[in-house]
C-alpha cells in the first residue's frame, strides 16, 4: 500500500508546506558494474517546470524512466503524487498512470496509425471515456496544440518534425494529466519551430497547471522554461535551484555547458558579469 506520511512533506521555498509532485531519495541506479546514479535526490513541486540537465551519461532519461516505473533502481526510493510504484498493485498502477503524460524524444507516434488513432489510444487503452466521446477529446487536443480537424486523417508520415512534436504533446495531454514529462521536446527542430513549441508549452502549462519534468540539452528551451533546474553529474544531483542561482554553483559541467561561449550568447544579461568558463 502507498504510504502518505507527513515525513513526506516537505517545505516550499515560499514556507508553505506542500506535498512534492515528486520525491526521490538515495537512488542508485547500476548496469552490471557500471554505476549512473549513486544517492540521488530530488524533489519536484506541484506546477512548476523542473529542467533536468547533465553531460551524456550522467542517467538523465533513466532517471524519468524510473520515475514513472518503465525501469527500477537499484536501491532508493521513488514517490510520484504521493505514491510508491513498487507498492501498488497493477490495478493502482494503471489508475495512477492517468494522472501523468510522456512526450518521448522523437515523437514516437505508431507508424501505422493516423494522427487521430495516435492520440485516441491511451483513451482506448485506459478506457477513460466511452469510445463515443473519443473524438471530441481528440479534436480537443488537436486544437489545444495548434492543428486543426484536417490534421487528424494525417498519417505519421506525412507530418514535418514540427508537427510530430505538437501530435505527440497532445497524445500526451489526453488524459488530461496532472504531471508532464517531456524527453529533448526540442531536439530536431530548427530555431523557429523550436521557439514557436516552448511558446506553446509556455501557454499550455499556464492554462493549465500541469507540472513538468523536463529532460533538455538545448539552454534556450531551458532558459524560456525552467521554474527551477536540477544538474546531474558525478552520479547524483549536484545542485537543484533557480537559474541564477544555478549559475552560481562552482562545478566543473556547469562552467562548460552554462558558461562557455555558446553558453553565455544564450544566457545573454543573465550570465555572471567578469567570468568566462566559470573564471574571471
Amino acid at each position: 500500500m502507498a504510504m502518505d506520511s507527513a515525513q513526506h512533506r516537505l517545505f516550499s521555498e515560499d514556507g508553505v508546506t506542500v506535498e512534492p509532485v515528486i520525491l526521490v531519495r538515495g537512488l542508485r541506479t547500476a548496469f552490471g558494474d557500471h554505476v549512473v546514479h549513486e544517492n540521488l535526490d530530488l524533489t519536484v513541486f506541484p506546477g512548476e517546470i523542473m529542467v533536468l540537465v547533465g553531460g551524456s551519461g550522467s542517467g538523465k532519461t533513466v532517471l524519468l524512466r524510473q520515475i514513472i516505473g518503465l525501469a527500477q533502481p537499484a536501491a532508493g526510493t521513488v514517490r510520484v503524487l504521493g505514491q510508491s510504484l513498487p507498492d501498488l498493485t497493477p490495478a493502482e498502477r494503471r489508475r495512477l498512470s492517468r494522472r501523468w503524460g510522456m512526450l518521448f524524444q522523437a515523437g514516437a507516434l505508431f507508424s501505422a496509425l493516423s494522427v487521430f488513432d495516435n492520440i485516441a489510444l491511451p483513451l482506448r487503452e485506459l478506457r477513460t471515456v466511452p469510445e463515443d466521446m473519443v473524438r471530441d477529446v481528440v479534436m480537443c487536443r488537436l486544437a489545444m496544440v495548434g492543428l486543426s480537424a484536417r490534421d487528424a486523417d494525417k498519417m505519421p508520415s506525412d507530418l514535418s518534425g514540427g508537427m510530430i512534436k505538437r501530435v505527440a504533446l497532445a497524445r500526451a495531454l489526453s488524459l488530461d494529466p496532472e504531471l508532464l514529462f517531456l524527453d529533448e521536446p526540442t531536439a530536431g527542430l530548427d530555431p523557429l519551430r523550436s521557439d514557436e513549441f516552448v511558446e506553446l508549452v509556455r501557454s499550455l502549462h499556464r492554462q493549465l497547471r500541469f507540472t513538468v519534468v523536463m529532460v533538455t540539452h538545448d539552454l534556450d528551451t531551458l532558459i524560456a522554461l525552467a521554474s527551477r533546474v536540477a544538474v546531474l553529474a558525478d552520479k547524483r544531483v549536484v545542485v537543484c535551484d533557480t537559474l541564477p542561482e544555478v549559475l552560481k554553483f562552482e562545478h566543473p559541467f556547469i562552467n562548460t555547458f552554462f558558461l562557455g561561449e555558446r553558453g553565455r550568447r544564450a544566457l545573454g544579461d543573465l550570465a555572471p558579469k567578469g567570468l568566462h568558463n566559470g573564471k574571471p
